[in-house]
């Protein structure tokens, strides 16, 4: 077996399995508007608060999708494990 292969075929199965992250933050953000949006058609007085809530648990849902995305951009195109078989 090809060492050099196999690396480069381990990579790519671990970046496709790093870019599942974004869709766990895909659906936990529509899952988070779709109650926030009842939230707002239930009490429309608390649309402020409701509405910042809502962002900044997105952004931090987001950051989960972005980590996933850069380890899959290192693992394909700056691979850091190719150093160990030269």
């Amino acid at each position: 077996m090809d060492p050099m292969g196999f690396v480069l075929g381990m990579s790519a199965l671990s970046a496709g399995i790093c870019t599942l992250a974004g869709l766990g933050s895909g659906l936990g953000q529509g899952l988070a508007a779709g109650r926030a949006a009842e939230a707002v058609g239930r009490q429309p007085e608390a649309r402020g608060e409701i509405l910042s809530t809502m962002l900044v648990g997105c952004a931090l849902a987001e950051t989960c999708s972005i980590y996933g995305l850069l380890i899959a951009l290192i693992l394909l195109l700056a691979n850091p494990f190719i150093v160990f078989l030269q």
